[in-house]
């Protein structure tokens, strides 16, 4: 039982819908080194996260993504009008909702190949589960990239450059992790100050089972950058924990990831009425995309969970 719910959440973080936390191991990190015009004009070969060598004789026009974060990335890089093909899950940006569905967890082998797409962009997150659908589409003739299961800032930096470079966007690329990283450093200056750093427990799935995150997570890097304690970053990625443990832990704030109805859930645990955080009413709910998908859009995640946390600091 403990390991199918182990699978069950793994594909909740392919879809964006639980904190990411993903292999260290550092294989397909190589940095692009050309610019965008000579990408667009000359074959690119890409090292993907199955250590797979992905070649593309010229920059996509058609794409379809398996992972919302694939999609945010594409249109960030300037290809929303090539992306031609996205899951059921893919919420944003707005315009994601009018392109066509492809499945959801499953998605449909069959369609894909129909749309004759340039290139798909897959997730390693889902390589091993969704192995005889990808084959089928790489016997197509299409091209498959696994992309690697970010789990930090750094990865996720990598992840974009290894794309822009994979379809003819380096500078573009650049350009969107410098300013990811500008953002990084903004907030980083406005919680420099604290004196006091708070503790804080996440919650990214609730009753009966609840999950919170250890170290080697977006939200731990998150929770550091900060400059706030995660009351379970003593241990290690996903954590299954009980109403003791969390007692016992009695965090300063208490963050949950799965909607407005959870906020609640929280602060009606009668086992939790001595909790701080609850005491307080020092519990408050993030957007889940922001926080779990491995794309452009961390940085607006890290401000929720710092204005959540230290809101006097970002009060205008």
């Amino acid at each position: 039982m403990k390991h199918s719910i182990k699978i069950v959440l793994a594909l909740f973080l392919a879809l964006g819908l639980l904190t990411a936390c993903g292999t260290t191991d550092n294989k397909a990190e190589e940095k692009p080194s050309e610019k965008s015009s000579e990408s667009a004009s000359k074959p690119v070969t890409v090292e993907d996260a199955l250590g797979d060598d992905i070649t593309l004789e010229k920059a996509p026009e058609k794409i379809v993504t398996l992972i919302p974060s694939n999609t945010e990335i594409l249109f960030e890089l300037g290809l929303g009008d090539s992306v031609v093909g996205v899951t059921d899950f893919d919420n944003y940006p707005e315009e994601a909702a009018d392109i066509e569905k492809i499945g959801g967890m499953e998605f449909n082998v069959e369609k894909i190949v129909g749309m004759k797409p340039d290139l798909v962009l897959a997730h390693e997150s889902t390589a091993v589960s969704a192995k005889a659908g990808l084959d089928q589409i790489r016997d197509s003739g299409i091209p498959v990239y696994v992309v690697r299961d970010a789990s930090s800032f750094d990865k996720v930096y990598t992840t974009i450059e290894n794309i822009g470079k994979l379809v003819g966007k380096n500078v573009e690329a650049e350009k969107v992790v410098s300013d990811m990283k500008d953002g990084i450093d903004s907030i980083k200056e406005k919680t420099a100050s604290v004196k006091e750093k708070k503790s804080v427990y996440v919650e990214v799935s609730g009753e009966p089972e609840i999950y919170s995150t250890g170290k080697n997570t977006f939200v731990d890097e998150m929770l550091a950058t900060i400059n706030a304690d995660n009351v379970m970053g003593d241990q290690e990625g996903w954590i299954k924990v009980s109403e003791e443990d969390v007692l016992a832990k009695n965090p300063d704030v208490i963050i949950t990831t799965y909607g407005e109805q959870a906020v609640q859930q929280v602060l009606d645990r009668s086992a939790w009425k001595d909790v701080q955080a609850v005491k307080d009413k020092e519990v408050h709910d993030v957007n889940t995309d922001l926080v779990t998908r491995s794309g452009p859009r961390i940085v607006e995640g890290v401000e929720e969970i710092a204005k959540a946390v230290y809101p006097e600091l970002f009060n205008e």
